[in-house]
């Protein structure tokens, strides 16, 4: 089942609670849909992690935290998400993002060294500004919306399998038992 599995890599609420900057929330984090892992605050944790997590910023996950808790789905699995751009995809992901906002916007392609810096990101967006902003919104969004959609049917999925598999040893069950 899709709880168990994300329920395992989730970090732990004392460690969210920690950033300094979710103080501005005070009591809110308090809200056990914060903390609660269902169906729905799953699928909102993976729109609002996906969607930071193609975002070229630093403190994506202060963000992506930041979002949760005024929607209320689960804080520690938005900020989870967000790892998947790490050290070693962002530039795969950030070259895509530019790829498309160029062809978006139709702008001629620029050359694009990416480099994991405060330094690069605010050179950058001077020169490639335009469509990496342009295509990371768009694959954020997109990110967003699969993500969202994806973890439903999977959970959705994952309990019909449940349910068939109690069903089965169920009449299993009866098949054996003697008659009465």
């Amino acid at each position: 089942m899709p709880k168990k599995t994300i329920k395992k890599y989730l970090p732990s609420p004392q460690k969210i609670k920690q950033m300094r900057i979710l103080n501005l929330f005070g009591t809110l984090l308090h809200d056990g849909n914060l903390w609660h892992l269902n169906r729905r605050s799953a699928r909102g944790a993976f729109a609002v992690g996906l969607f930071w997590a193609w975002m070229p910023l630093p403190f994506q996950m202060v963000f992506s935290a930041l979002m949760a808790v005024p929607f209320r789905v689960n804080l520690p699995l938005s900020v989870a998400l967000v790892w998947i751009s790490n050290p070693l995809t962002m530039p795969v992901m950030f070259y895509l993002c530019y790829l498309i906002g160029t062809v978006v916007l139709k702008a001629p392609p620029e050359p694009f060294l990416f480099e994991a810096s405060f330094e690069w990101l605010f050179h950058s967006m001077k020169t490639i500004g335009k469509p990496l902003i342009t295509g990371c919104l768009l694959m954020g969004i997109t990110a967003s919306i699969v993500g969202y959609f994806a973890i439903d049917w999977l959970w959705r999925l994952s309990i019909r399998k449940e349910k068939l598999a109690r069903y089965i040893k169920y009449k299993q069950r009866r098949a054996q038992s003697p008659p009465k």
